[in-house]
């Protein structure tokens, strides 16, 4: 049993935000897999389904990024899922735009929905860290994550979507190395 997790923020304007990268990738597995209708449940909306003949669960919490954890733990302590079968899906500064890595365990590297999830399960899980690029001309970190894509970037973001949901089955088998270099190369 795998637990898949989009980070992001619920409102209807945070939607296309670069904050809200997470929550695209889930979107674009619930549909690539046709994974059951989204359900509001542990305080987000959760979706369920096989990928590669392994049950898998999906989540966008609702608990806004920085509390991302809450709903995280409910979920797992629910389903008595390992944190080790848990992989999220996060917004990165650090990473170029569009490019991917996928790692085990780690630093927070100051993401705050990453820390909530620390703080909540541990660090013992895998993050698929989907680069939106650093600000530029002086933009706020915090003005710049929560700043809509521009066209150009939605349009990778439809290719960076296709190429995780294409090489997903390396990521269930947890080949973290393999699975970046893969949707880097696509």
């Amino acid at each position: 049993m795998l637990l898949f997790v989009g980070l992001g923020n619920p409102t209807p304007d945070s939607e296309n935000n670069r904050h809200n990268v997470g929550f695209k990738i889930i979107d674009a597995i619930n549909k690539k897999f046709a994974l059951s209708k989204q359900k509001p449940k542990f305080k987000g909306l959760l979706t369920t389904g096989n990928v590669d003949n392994e049950k898998v669960y999906a989540i966008k919490p609702l608990t806004f990024m920085n509390n991302s954890g809450i709903c995280i733990r409910e979920l797992i302590e629910y389903f008595k899922i390992d944190a080790e079968d848990v992989i999220v899906f996060h917004d990165d500064l650090d990473i170029e735009f569009g490019k991917i890595k996928a790692k085990f365990g780690g630093s927070s590297a100051g993401h705050n929905g990453i820390e909530s999830i620390d703080k909540f399960i541990g660090k013992d899980y895998s993050r698929v860290r989907i680069g939106i690029g650093k600000p530029k001309d002086n933009i706020e970190v915090a003005d710049y994550v929560l700043k809509d894509f521009d066209e150009d970037e939605i349009l990778g973001l439809e290719k960076i979507s296709k190429n995780i949901t294409d090489s997903i089955s390396i990521l269930i088998k947890k080949k973290l190395d393999l699975f970046s270099s893969t949707v880097n190369n696509k």
